[in-house]
């Protein structure tokens, strides 16, 4: 199967970091898959009058595309012209280019919540009319309809991330080259269940003190970071610290926040990203599925239990009483 990759209006970012894909490298992996770039702006030797003539081959269905991404999103400004993003020697602007590749694809792959949403491109007053592929934010029909499905059957794919995980790209890539990416393996915002399906809380390294409710109040204690440091991993959706970034890290264990970044309009929070807003003193966005009653009342006990050890290393940047093994026997 053939990808042809178009990066639109974003910082290429989600290239950066499908580069730093490992064991096995991205190459190795599509090869292995059957897989292969037709064109990458960044990553083929292609320029000028090649591609040129590639894409009009394409169009007059010459040459068959199995897999269109589009990575960061497509500015539809001024005026729904499209011009303030031009592709590059083709005298059409990139929404025109896009319009017209992407019924000739047998699937079409948004690659980052830039290309999926809008993401931080359509962040402010967003003077470009930024939107994704087949989403404004939340909302169904960006660059194209709402109703839009490719040639394979399936609306967009939306590998939301941002970046997006290196391991999200691929794996959709091989499961589409395999036939094994149906609608149902989608979630209701288009993204790939296999790691939708997961909270970025699940695995990560400070849970012992979410348990506790053990929170950290300045950047660099070790404390769980959703009572006043603005993390939303209890309602993001992603595999993170599952599958840690380049073999070892995340945001959280690195000691920042999530924010969110699979998720549409994460870029508009109305507040600081490293705050949590609260309410009488709770806060406002409570983990996925629990009542707030449920929660102040958990939290409550929690932290009437929360251990000597577990309160002190939370607001400290490294640990400094360490568990107390002495009471095991053998």
């Amino acid at each position: 199967m053939n990808i042809l990759w178009l990066q639109a209006s974003g910082c290429g970012g989600c290239t950066m970091s499908l580069l730093c894909a490992e064991a096995p490298g991205v190459f190795d992996a599509l090869e292995g898959a059957g897989l292969r770039f037709l064109w990458h702006p960044a990553l083929s030797l292609e320029t000028g009058e090649e591609v040129r003539a590639l894409l009009r081959r394409i169009e007059a269905e010459e040459m068959p595309l199995d897999i269109l991404c589009v990575e960061g999103a497509v500015a539809r400004g001024p005026r729904g012209t499209g011009r303030f993003q031009m592709l590059a020697g083709m005298g059409i602007p990139m929404l025109e280019a896009v319009r017209r590749l992407a019924p000739l694809a047998r699937h079409v792959v948004a690659v980052g919540t830039c290309a999926a949403y809008g993401g931080m491109t359509s962040a402010g007053g967003n003077p470009s009319d930024a939107v994704g592929l087949q989403y404004e934010g939340a909302h169904p029909g960006g660059a194209l309809p709402a109703a839009f499905r490719a040639r394979g059957g399936l609306k967009v794919i939306n590998v939301a991330g941002c970046p997006t995980h290196p391991g999200w790209v691929i794996e959709s890539l091989m499961m589409l080259a395999a036939g094994g990416l149906a609608e149902e393996a989608l979630d209701r915002f288009g993204r790939p269940r296999f790691y939708a399906d997961h909270l970025v809380h699940h695995g990560c390294p400070k849970n012992e003190y979410y348990e506790y409710k053990a929170s950290a109040r300045a950047p660099g204690e070790i404390g769980c970071m959703m009572e006043h440091m603005g993390c939303i991993g209890t309602q993001a959706v992603g595999d993170c610290n599952i599958r840690p970034w380049n073999g070892a890290g995340s945001c959280t264990s690195a000691g920042y926040a999530c924010i969110a970044c699979t998720a549409p309009e994460f870029e508009e929070p109305r507040h600081p990203y490293s705050e949590t807003p609260k309410i009488g003193g709770i806060p406002v966005g409570l983990p996925s599925d629990m009542p707030k009653a449920w929660f102040m009342a958990l939290a409550s006990l929690s932290k009437a239990a929360t251990p000597d050890r577990i309160r002190r290393n939370a607001v400290a940047d490294r640990i400094e009483v360490p568990p107390n093994l002495k009471g095991l026997k053998r």
